[in-house]
This record gives structure tokens, C-alpha cells and sequence, in this order.
């Protein structure tokens, strides 16, 4: 069994994690903290874990979380870093669900997120949590860096006619919605319900943090610099993210259906749907999966490509646990195998 701590275990994506952790058959949760709930059980607080995990949260406590073998960070930004080379120390590994360690270049990350990175000579060793793209350099990593919610249907979406050469690199845009729980579970005003409820916005639109990572995801993919034109959109759902993805493919003798199955065919969370297929967000809450369909309107020179993910799950918690079965050698299904929910 693996012992197993989280930090940050009330917020949206800890919760998600206690979830599907609590029901992995090789892991023995040890410690759960939280500055504000210390001292109270998780039960008490969020009843749907009633019988399932009778823990009490604790104040943060490096000692404690040194005695697990694995540590999962579920954040605000800057936290991860400071705690992360005590950790290692202590021959514990991290999964950050925060920023901390998804990009590689200290400057970017001070840039997007405002404060220097308390331990920059990490960033290289650490690996970056999508394993459709770095499932090998996972099973040995001592830090990784779980992907964003959005930057995760995105680089899928992309990926294989990036990598197949087909994409026009100036052309990528990346029109994203998604649902209010990626916003966290902190109070804010325009996520109160009479604010976010019967309402649709873009947001961020001259710059969000996510694009440094879905361009640094792309740009390596291609061997080239990338840039993607990324709009979210607020929209008035709980779970979800719907990624539009449009691109130009200057070549029309590529079979991108076939393209994109022989891409993903052993990837076990990746499905690709059948050709003409619209995907819907419901139909992946819960789950750790990522529905994608391709199509050519017209026949046209601009290829529009559909990704849908539970940005609670494949977007944050579900991808972390997936990252965590590879570093200890684990299936990559295992405790990840429950179906979407209905309706």
C-alpha cells in the first residue's frame, strides 16, 4: 500500500482527489490538511464521504507529510514550490495540481503568476502530468506538474495534427468553455449564483495564464515555437470544459478521422468519436476521460476539432491519480474505471 497525503483537501479538485483515492485498492490515505478546517473530520464537513473516510484534517505539518511516500497538492499557486524540496528530502513524491512545476522557464512562470519560483532548479527535473504525451518520463518522476483544466482538451485536441505536420502554426485558436468549479471554491462575486447563473462570458481574453502551458505543450510537440489564440468562457454549468479547436491543414488527402484514432487507439482515457460526432460535456462528468471528434466543414481548408473532459477529473484530480499509478508502477486505470454520470 501506498501511504498518501493532500494538501488542500477542501477545495474542489481535493475533494475529487479524496474521492477517487479513497477508492484505490493500493492506497492508504495518512494525512489530509487544511489551515482552516484543522481538527474537524472530513465526514462532518462534506457528508458524501460518510463511511469512506473517517480522517480529520490537520494543520499543515512537513513531518507528517514526510512520512508519506507520495504527496498530492491541491493549492493556490506558490505553495507547492516551498514545501516541495523538504519533501524530497525526506525521498517523498510531489503531484502538484497548482502551477508550480508545469513550466520549464522560471521567467514565464513569474510572468503569468506573479511571484519568483522558490525553487527554479526543479523545473527541469520535473515532468509535466499529461501522459498521452510523457507516459515514460512519469514512471520515474520524483515532481510532476499536473496539467491545467483547460490546457489538457486542448493539447489533446491538437496534438495529433501538430505532431503529424499538418497544422498551420499560425492559425491555432482555442475557443474554451467551462464550468464554475474550475474557478475554485474560494467566494467570488461574479461566481455567485445570480451572477454566473443564465449567463455566458468570455474572460481573460488578452491574455490567460494557461497559454504559456498549452504553448509550451504545442511548441515542443513541434519542434518549433507555437503560439495558440486561447479565449475561455465562463458558462453556467458546475463540471465540464468544451473545447472548439479550429485550425487551417493546407493538405485535404489526409484522412483525419483515421489521423486521430491510430493517435490515441491505446491511449485508455482518450476517445476519439465516430466520424460526424458532436461531444457533450455530460457525457464525460465524472470520468476520466476525454471525448474528441474531428471535422472538415465543407471540406474546407479549416479542420474544427471538439474536446469535452470533467475539468475535475481529467482536468485536475482523475489526470493526477493517472500520473500517480505510473510513477508506482500501478495499471493506469486502476481507481479511475468509474463511468461518466447519467443524466
Amino acid at each position: 500500500m501506498i501511504s498518501v497525503g493532500i494538501v488542500g483537501a477542501t477545495g474542489y479538485a481535493g475533494l475529487e482527489l479524496l474521492r477517487l483515492l479513497s477508492a484505490h485498492p493500493q492506497v492508504r490515505i495518512t494525512a489530509l490538511t487544511s489551515r482552516q478546517e484543522a481538527g474537524k473530520r472530513v465526514d462532518a464537513l462534506f457528508p458524501h464521504l460518510r463511511g469512506v473516510c473517517d480522517l480529520s484534517y490537520s494543520a499543515p505539518d512537513e513531518s507528517a507529510l514526510a512520512d508519506c511516500d507520495a504527496v498530492f497538492f491541491a493549492t493556490p499557486h506558490g505553495v507547492t514550490m516551498a514545501a516541495t524540496p523538504e519533501l524530497l528530502a525526506h525521498g517523498v513524491r510531489v503531484i502538484d495540481l497548482s502551477a508550480d512545476f508545469r513550466l520549464r522557464d522560471a521567467a514565464v512562470y513569474t510572468r503569468w503568476y506573479g511571484m519568483p519560483h522558490a525553487c527554479p532548479e526543479l523545473l527541469a527535473e520535473s515532468v509535466y502530468g499529461l501522459p498521452e504525451m510523457y507516459r515514460e518520463a512519469l514512471r520515474d518522476a520524483r515532481v510532476v506538474g499536473n496539467p491545467g483544466c483547460y490546457p489538457t482538451p486542448v493539447q489533446l485536441g491538437l496534438l495529433p495534427l501538430v505532431e503529424a505536420g499538418l497544422a498551420d502554426l499560425n492559425s491555432l485558436v482555442a475557443d474554451c468553455k467551462s464550468g464554475v468549479s474550475g474557478a475554485g471554491r474560494e467566494v467570488k462575486l461574479g461566481l455567485l449564483f445570480c451572477e454566473a447563473g443564465d449567463n455566458f462570458k468570455a474572460y481573460s481574453v488578452t491574455g490567460h495564464r494557461h497559454s504559456a502551458e498549452v504553448d509550451q505543450g504545442l511548441s515542443l510537440a513541434a519542434k518549433t515555437p507555437v503560439n495558440v489564440t486561447f479565449v475561455p468562457h465562463l458558462t453556467p454549468l458546475i463540471r465540464g470544459i468544451h473545447a472548439t479547436l479550429y485550425v487551417r491543414v493546407a493538405r485535404r488527402d489526409v484522412d483525419l478521422q483515421a489521423l486521430f484514432e491510430e493517435r490515441y487507439c491505446n491511449e485508455p482515457f482518450v476517445d476519439v468519436l465516430p466520424a460526424g460526432s458532436h461531444p457533450e460535456t455530460r457525457s464525460v462528468r465524472g470520468a476520466n476521460h476525454c471525448h474528441i471528434a474531428v471535422h472538415r466543414p465543407g471540406d474546407g481548408d479549416t479542420v474544427v476539432v471538439l474536446a469535452v473532459i470533467d475539468n475535475l477529473v481529467k482536468g485536475a484530480a482523475g489526470q493526477a491519480v493517472q500520473c500517480f499509478n505510473l510513477m508506482f508502477g500501478f495499471d493506469e486505470t486502476t481507481g479511475l474505471k468509474a463511468l461518466a454520470l447519467w443524466p
